[in-house]
């Protein structure tokens, strides 16, 4: 049975989909106006990992799975603005590069990717339908949910109403009734991104969009809604709401999911902090992306992750190890202490610990393959794509054994191994992998 901890509840709870055959999941994803950093990783290899575990225990077709693209929001706008470029180039450019970032990490692509630009239809009419209800006002050009209509509003979050105005970034604005509103619609200036409706011409507020594309996608109450902790409020909670009283009091979610921060060892890693690294960075360094989501995977997700060179060089060695183990294995059974490990509200470091414990390499195989890892050969692992110069010094090495010239055979073998290349001899001939 898996438990996840919910949120919601503030304690582990077992996983009981209203539908075993067709469970929902849907998590936040990125705002495409800039390189993704390693802790926007963070949520896509976690849920990733959920997605793949609820796959092996209900079945490969049991599970739809949605992540969003905010494709209109003031940051892309801005820098569109800055290029002089339409903010489409914007938006398409960095959708791409996190879809590849994400793919080298071994994050499979969701079964829907909704964009928030092609969803504007049901955002209006989500819109007019809390209107409708008395859940929302339109005051001069804006669209605003009324939080004094909802008597639950902040049971996500667990806050009073007067702290959550003091935690978040409030605006204060005369069309409001109650400083804690938010907006559902709001005007364009000229020029800028933006669609007709029913109060003008305008775009979206962020939180509505998520709302109204669950609705459409997957349905008025979902298994699983997830994403990072900074969602939980005002995110999550203005999500919650507006679905809530969009639907007669219905949930949003069943079992709210978050993941904690990455960070330098004091602070979140943000951007508008300028203390991040990105994936993209990383692997041009070097780095293997399953190296990397090893690394994100050491911790606990809902635990803060501080992200250093070490961590990403111990997560190398570990993976080495195992791919030493898994070498010319097929794929076996995947082992039930993995699983275990991972049906307790997803706790990888059990899991990856348990690794090292299973004797057949064909069961690690299929047991590391559960958390994502071994997408390659061992050979392809330590060798990647080959390289000309080493196979050629390796030529050289065995053409001077071959004439009897040891000294010269032992310092290929020295300089090579001085530049973390090891060489195996068997009866095949020589073989080399990256330390």
């Amino acid at each position: 049975m898996i438990k996840l901890y919910d949120t919601q509840a503030r304690e582990k709870r077992p996983f009981t989909p209203a539908d075993p055959k067709r469970i929902t999941m849907y998590v936040c994803g990125p705002t495409v106006y800039g390189r993704a950093h390693i802790g926007n990783a963070r949520p896509a290899v976690v849920f990733d990992t959920l997605a793949r575990l609820l796959r092996h225990t209900y079945g490969e077709d049991s599970l739809t799975y949605a992540r969003n693209i905010t494709d209109v929001d003031d940051k892309i706008i801005a820098a569109a603005a800055e290029e002089g470029i339409d903010p489409a180039v914007i938006t398409g450019r960095y959708e791409t590069a996190y879809l590849d970032d994400m793919r080298a990490l071994g994050v499979r692509d969701p079964d829907l990717a909704p964009h928030a630009t092609a969803e504007i239809g049901p955002m209006i009419a989500m819109i007019a339908g809390l209107i409708g209800r008395g859940h929302a006002y339109a005051a001069q050009g804006h669209v605003l949910f009324d939080v004094g209509s909802d008597p639950d509003y902040g049971a996500l979050s667990r806050r009073d109403r007067d702290a959550m105005l003091a935690g978040a970034r409030v605006e204060v604005a005369p069309y409001k009734r109650s400083p804690g509103d938010f907006v559902l619609w709001k005007p364009s200036d000229e020029g800028v991104i933006s669609w007709d409706s029913p109060w003008g011409r305008g775009r979206p507020g962020w939180h509505i969009e998520c709302s109204a594309m669950i609705r459409a996608h997957l349905g008025e109450t979902i298994d699983i809604h997830g994403g990072g902790l900074d969602l939980i409020f005002p995110h999550h909670e203005n999500e919650a709401a507006q679905s809530r009283c969009a639907h007669g009091g219905a949930p949003l979610a069943r079992y709210w999911v978050h993941n904690g921060f990455v960070d330098f060892g004091s602070e979140k890693m943000s951007k508008s902090l300028g203390n991040v690294v990105t994936p993209r960075e990383l692997l041009d360094g070097g780095y293997k992306g399953e190296v990397l989501r090893l690394a994100l995977l050491s911790a606990h997700y809902r635990s803060p992750l501080p992200w250093t060179d070490k961590l990403v060089e111990q997560s190398k060695t570990v993976l080495d190890g195992l791919y030493r183990r898994i070498d010319g294995a097929s794929t076996g059974a995947v082992d039930g202490t993995v699983v275990e490990a991972l049906a307790d509200d997803l706790n990888t470091p059990l899991a990856i610990s348990r690794l090292g414990s299973i004797g057949d390499p064909a069961d690690l195989k299929a047991s590391g393959s559960l958390l994502g890892l071994f997408g390659g050969a061992s050979e392809q692992w330590f060798r990647g794509a080959g390289d000309s110069t080493i196979d050629a010094r390796v030529a050289e090495r065995t053409a001077a054994k071959q004439a009897r010239d040891f000294a010269t055979a032992d310092r290929i073998r020295d300089e090579l191994k001085a530049e973390g290349v090891l060489l195996e001899d068997g009866p095949g001939g020589t073989t080399w992998r990256r330390a």
